[in-house]
C-alpha cells in the first residue's frame, strides 16, 4: 500500500489516499491517469501532496499553494519562499504582505 494524490484535469490535489497501484488500475477509482504517487518519508515529487496542491508535470512535483503573491517558487525544493529571507536572530517574525517584510512579533 502507498500514498497516492488523486488530480483533476488542472493537476490541483482533490484526495489523497491510502491504496495499492493495481486497485487504481482497475479504474473503480477514476482515470488512472489521474493518480500520481506521493510519499510522507521520502523525498519522492518534492513534498507530500495536500488537497489543494498542484502536480507539475515538468518539475514531476507536488508544489503547495501559493501563501503570499509576493513569495517565489525555490526551483530546488519546489517550496515557497519569502522574497527576503526571515531574520536568524533567535525572535519570532510573521510576514507582513502589505510591506513586503518579516514584522517581530511582540
Amino acid at each position: 500500500m502507498s500514498y497516492f494524490a488523486e488530480i483533476d484535469r488542472n493537476n490541483k490535489v482533490i484526495r489523497v489516499v491510502v491504496i495499492n497501484q493495481e486497485t487504481i488500475n482497475t479504474g473503480k477509482w477514476g482515470n488512472p491517469d489521474r493518480w500520481i504517487e506521493t510519499t510522507k518519508y521520502t523525498p519522492l515529487r518534492y513534498n507530500y501532496a495536500g488537497i489543494g496542491y498542484t502536480y507539475d508535470e515538468i518539475r514531476d512535483a507536488f508544489i503547495a499553494p501559493k501563501p503570499y503573491s509576493s513569495w517565489v517558487l525555490n526551483d530546488d525544493t519546489c517550496q515557497w519562499n519569502a522574497p527576503t529571507p526571515m531574520p536568524d536572530d533567535g525572535k519570532r517574525y510573521v510576514w507582513d504582505e502589505d510591506t513586503t517584510s518579516w514584522k517581530e512579533i511582540e
